[in-house]
């Protein structure tokens, strides 16, 4: 039951332009108590997703529209490989190089079993790559990597909330430590106070002089 609640919480987006395809594999993911988002092609996915085209030429500079940014995180993308337009490989492509995306899993169908195309998409960055007809079989090697995707992104966002604690911590500096900066402003005058007592001291400032001669 914990299994179900938790996969129920995972959130995958199929693409695929045979509509046949498509609702076979949509209804597996169900099955399996995932989240599904269906549509025919790799723009549709890209828009759905909110890559934009400024983020296409700039990868490194994300341009996300909050129009266009779901409010349901996709945790795994499943692609046909053979789709008019823009190819599952395509789609596979731009994915990765994409700031905002490239942690998210790719997985790529086809019905073709070509073994160059299949290496060229896992050198790519894909998980895996199913051959039609996509089975339960397949769709259960799919939880494994959507969480191992999920503790490397809470894994990122700890190292990030640390480096933001140990950033803050050296810009307080000494207003973190309200006693080492007392203990700092105490100093100071002790030490003006002891230069002083030391000047006044001094055997020439203590004895009088008259006449070139010092009175003893």
């Amino acid at each position: 039951m914990g299994m179900a609640a938790e996969s129920h919480e995972f959130h995958v987006l199929a693409v695929d332009d045979s509509h046949i395809d498509r609702k076979l594999i949509e209804r597996l993911l169900k099955t399996s108590s995932y989240q599904v988002t269906t549509v025919d092609s790799g723009s549709k996915a890209l828009e759905f997703l909110g890559l934009q085209e400024d983020e296409l030429s700039h990868p490194n500079q994300p341009s996300v529209s909050p129009s266009s940014q779901q409010d349901v995180q996709v945790n795994l993308i499943i692609t046909d490989y053979c789709m008019p337009g823009m190819t599952g490989y395509d789609l596979l492509k731009k994915i990765k190089e994409s700031s905002s995306l490239r942690d998210i899993p790719v997985v790529i169908m086809s019905s073709d079993n070509v073994p160059s195309r299949i290496s060229r998409c896992l050198e790519e960055g894909a998980e895996e790559f199913f051959l039609k007809p996509v089975r339960m079989s397949d769709v259960n090697k799919l939880r494994p990597h959507m969480l191992k995707a999920k503790y490397r992104s809470q894994d990122r966002e700890k190292q990030e909330d640390q480096e933001q604690i140990t950033e803050s911590q050296d810009e307080g500096g000494d207003k973190k430590h309200p006693r080492r900066l007392q203990q700092l402003q105490l100093q100071k005058p002790n030490n003006n106070k002891r230069k002083s007592m030391d000047e006044g001291l001094s055997p020439d400032r203590t004895r009088p002089r008259y006449n070139g001669l010092t009175v003893l």
